[in-house]
């Protein structure tokens, strides 16, 4: 739609809506003949209502009521209210994001110490196995005749210890 058409378009609204008792054509039925007559553009909405809301024209039976200080009072002070409300919101919601951060850090922090500590523990079990193992070989009280307990082999102690 060019610049001139929708300058003329407007211009057209402009003094329906300025002298509505004129004679001239309703808003609807202006935007219906300017669909018809044109091809689509983008720039037009395909909803009427739409159309003349975005121009600046109220819809048949929808004319704005005459607003009274009050009723303006009222508004700002509701918009102030749901303005402060959206911020409370989101700061809290920030917190919380914030809050759930620090706590993943921690557990992150924590996860890594236990797996540390997983691997000192797997290693010094490790080294106690050889070391007993070692012993078994020349410990006197296995190797003693009179010894009439046998000793039943032990299962690998390490296997049993780990987490699956």
């Amino acid at each position: 739609m060019t610049a001139k058409f929708t300058q003329a378009l407007s211009t057209r609204l402009q003094e329906w809506v300025l002298n509505p008792g004129g004679g001239q054509v309703h808003s609807f039925e202006i935007l219906k003949g300017i669909r018809n007559a044109c091809p689509p553009s983008p720039l037009l909405p395909t909803n009427l209502k739409t159309q003349a809301t975005t121009l600046g024209v109220a819809a048949p039976g929808n004319q704005p009521q005459p607003q009274s200080p009050e009723d303006d009072d009222r508004k700002v002070r509701r918009r102030e209210k749901n303005r402060v409300a959206a911020q409370r919101s989101r700061k809290k919601q920030t917190q919380k994001a914030d809050k759930l951060h620090e706590e993943y850090e921690c557990l992150e922090q924590e996860n890594t110490m236990l797996r540390r500590e997983i691997g000192k523990l797997t290693e010094e079990l490790k080294h106690l196995t050889e070391a007993l193992k070692e012993h078994e070989k020349m410990c006197p009280l296995l190797l003693c005749p009179m010894n009439f307990v046998p000793v039943p082999p032990r299962p690998d102690p390490v296997a049993g210890c780990l987490p699956r």
